[in-house]
């Protein structure tokens, strides 16, 4: 049997929680947008198009933002051609993902799907193929009230308020070869100074998020980061980081502990990031924007799902459809728990994607829409996470794995949101075969009871829920919870994610 004892203190606070670490992200993929949350034949959908019972969805998930149109379709997206009547819309080859983009669904189309599920957009600029100017263009479009020739176009195009869009991504990945337009960290960090200097000129309220590295695993990861910065740091507010996870070779136990891994991501981005502060002699912050992550077979990609034909350049095709398991949702729980740990530096994440493309949400063509086992945790917490991240004290056993040496078996986060009166502890654990039984020291946070205990677990740890079994896997109350003298006990499965709540 494994043991964890957590003791709760206000006092040890990491930070308050900004809404918007419970982001997404909605990319020109695949099955995302067409097939996703598009497709006007559908019986449920509205009168533009719109699956109604993807936004229902999509609403109890909880998302806060939307990251959008891309990632790599961005690097050769021209906004232009997703504005204005929709049948003088040009189809566009998307070399990104080998697809054909219709345009149907442009800036206009998406913003008003947005007031639809409650999230607020977050555009990408094209830095790979495009520069200043179009980015430019593309603010002017969407923020400027009126007066100029590309806010009343806007206006005549049937938007009249501005679109108001706060959070801008300067281009997407550009540390990696495969990105169109991908520069040396010299030169992207130049031209991203360029174009954020030049946006602040045009609305100075904007906040701006900087290209940091693909993933940890690059080979020009931290020089990177420290060379964009040098040359950016005064001119935006974040750097991007995005990691993707997944079971190797069979190696669940290291596949269970990846946590790990994000935690030492995001903490050696924050030390470069403070370390050119210091060198810079500056008093402001850069702080995260984890503008994707999730779990992702991207081996399964590379080998199965490509489009390698030149010929074909097919409409919305099945590309990246993960289906994911309970262990692939419990490790998707525990990066929540690292990005909260975080919640000082990470202040916006985006889950990514949303719908079809390794998503929580799953559709079919003229058919159902149903919950990935991945969707619970995140609905979870994005629902019971308010107020302050604690810094916990947490003590655990330990186990042993081949990626990331020794590792707790449980981890944990708490909040508590003081004005509320509640709090919310969540807890995975990482062993393969052993229960675990955790204590809860909350007694420092008041007279709190028990409102509610869930767990996501299977004796199948593969499960998962598919459109033939819609509800295979979800979560299930977790009756071994108590609360007695401000110490609460439960008792977590093997290769299980917990959410408990107090108040």
């Amino acid at each position: 049997m494994v043991t964890a004892r957590l003791i709760l203190d206000p006092h040890f606070a990491v930070g308050a929680i900004n809404r918007r670490i419970f982001g997404s992200f909605v990319e020109h993929l695949g099955r995302c947008v067409y097939d996703g949350i598009y497709e006007p034949g559908h019986s449920t959908a509205d009168a533009e198009g719109f699956r109604g019972d993807v936004i229902d969805l999509v609403k109890e998930l909880g998302t806060t933002t939307i990251r959008y149109p891309g990632g790599n379709f961005v690097s050769g997206f021209k906004w232009e051609d997703s504005v204005g009547p929709r049948e003088d819309r040009p189809r566009r080859l998307d070399l990104a993902w080998h697809s054909t983009e219709t345009n149907e669904i442009g800036l206009h189309e998406f913003s008003s799907w947005l007031a639809k599920v409650d999230s607020e957009l977050m555009l990408a600029i094209n830095l790979g193929t495009r520069g200043v100017e179009e980015a430019l263009d593309l603010v002017e479009y969407t923020n400027i009230r009126s007066g100029s020739t590309l806010s009343d176009q806007r206006i005549a195009n049937g938007q009249v308020e501005p679109f108001g869009v706060t959070m801008w991504c300067l281009g997407n990945e550009m540390d990696g070869p495969w990105q169109l337009g991908h520069r040396s960290a010299e030169d992207y960090g130049k031209i991203a100074s360029q174009t954020a200097k030049a946006l602040r000129q045009l609305d100075e309220r904007l906040e701006l998020v900087v290209c940091g590295s693909s993933s940890a695993q690059m080979p020009t990861f931290g020089s990177w980061e420290r060379t964009v910065l040098q040359h950016t740091y005064d001119d935006v507010d974040y750097i991007s980081c995005h990691a993707y996870y997944e079971e190797r070779g069979g190696d669940l136990t290291s596949f269970l502990a990846s946590g790990v891994n994000m935690d030492h991501f995001i903490e050696s981005v924050v030390a470069t990031a403070d370390s050119v502060k210091a060198e810079l002699r500056s008093s402001k912050q850069i702080n995260i924007s984890f503008d994707e992550w999730n779990v992702w077979y991207i081996d399964r990609y590379q080998q199965v799902d490509r489009i390698t034909d030149i010929e074909e350049w097919p409409v919305a095709p099945r590309l990246l459809e993960d289906v994911y398991s309970v262990a692939d949702a419990v490790v998707f729980g525990s990066l929540l728990i690292s990005l909260l740990k975080h919640a000082d530096r990470v202040q916006s994440a985006s889950l990514a994607q949303l719908v079809n493309v390794i998503a929580p949400i799953m559709t079919e063509p003229g058919g159902d829409s149903w919950r990935q086992t991945t969707f619970f945790p995140f609905a979870v917490t994005s629902r019971l996470a308010r107020g302050t991240v604690l810094e916990v004290r947490l003590e655990s056993d330990t186990h042993e794995t081949k990626e990331y040496g020794t590792v707790a078996t449980v981890d944990a986060v708490a909040t508590v949101d003081a004005e509320a009166g509640t709090a919310a502890v969540f807890l995975v654990n990482r062993s393969e075969t052993e229960e675990a039984t955790v204590t809860i020291d909350v007694a420092a946070l008041g007279d709190l009871g028990l409102l509610e205990a869930s767990t996501l677990a299977d004796d199948d740890v593969y499960a998962a829920n598919t459109l033939a079994d819609q509800n295979r896997v979800g979560l299930s109350p977790n009756t071994s919870a108590v609360i007695v003298d401000g110490v609460v006990t439960i008792t977590l499965p093997a290769v299980s994610w917990s959410a408990v709540s107090l108040g």
